[in-house]
């Protein structure tokens, strides 16, 4: 890309990161502020305003430093690219967390509040979380690629150029994360949401 594009690219990203962070944590201040909105739902929908906030705030800048490709040691590299992971991972479970509990309170509503407590969703939140920062920093444990520490053309020795595709391996992010960790919570929620909607048609 020339620098123009560069220049749209940051900017396009900047503003998405500006509004993520503006509009969820709006969400964040009207939960802690109104005491009707403290439900069990709104709960999970917090989970998710907090992991786009993050998302705004670091997620999407550290996507565009590491578009760079400037110089870096190559684990301060790969831990930019596995932050970046956890918190898009985190975002797609508390999709998923909003989605099985709207399925339960639709499906099962005499059953909702012994089956989902505070307790319970406050868990399935802490789990969420640590799933995603396990899942997120796997290739910190030794699954990303190799690292030469080869002199190119614009790094001095020791430093590597920043890149995502130059620390993350194309298995994880294919074979791990995404057939195990993105596409079968997407394909989950794709189901949940067509038996909702058949359930809300039935009751039309």
């Amino acid at each position: 890309m020339d620098r123009g594009e560069i220049a749209f690219y940051i900017s396009l990203e900047l503003l998405i990161a500006l509004l993520s962070v503006a509009g969820n944590v709006l969400v964040c201040w009207a939960v802690s502020l109104n005491s009707n909105l403290q439900s069990i739902t709104n709960y999970f929908v917090v989970s998710l305003a907090a992991a786009d906030v993050a998302v705004g705030l670091l997620a999407i800048p550290f996507a565009i430093v590491i578009s760079t490709g400037f110089c870096s040691y190559f684990h301060g590299c790969l831990f930019i690219a596995c932050f970046v992971l956890v918190l898009t991972q985190s975002s797609i479970f508390s999709l998923l967390a909003i989605a099985v509990d709207r399925y339960i309170a639709i499906k099962i509503p005499l059953r909702y509040n012994s089956l989902v407590t505070n307790q319970k969703a406050k868990a399935i939140i802490y789990l969420c979380w640590i799933l995603s920062f396990i899942i997120g920093l796997t290739p910190m444990l030794g699954w990303h690629m190799p690292n030469t520490n080869t002199t190119n053309s614009s790094c001095p020795p020791g430093l590597t150029e920043c890149l995502f595709e130059s620390v993350v391996t194309m298995d994880y992010m294919v074979y791990f994360n995404f057939f195990v960790c993105v596409l079968p919570p997407l394909v989950i929620m794709l189901v949940i949401y067509v038996r909702i909607f058949m359930a809300a048609r039935r009751q039309l």
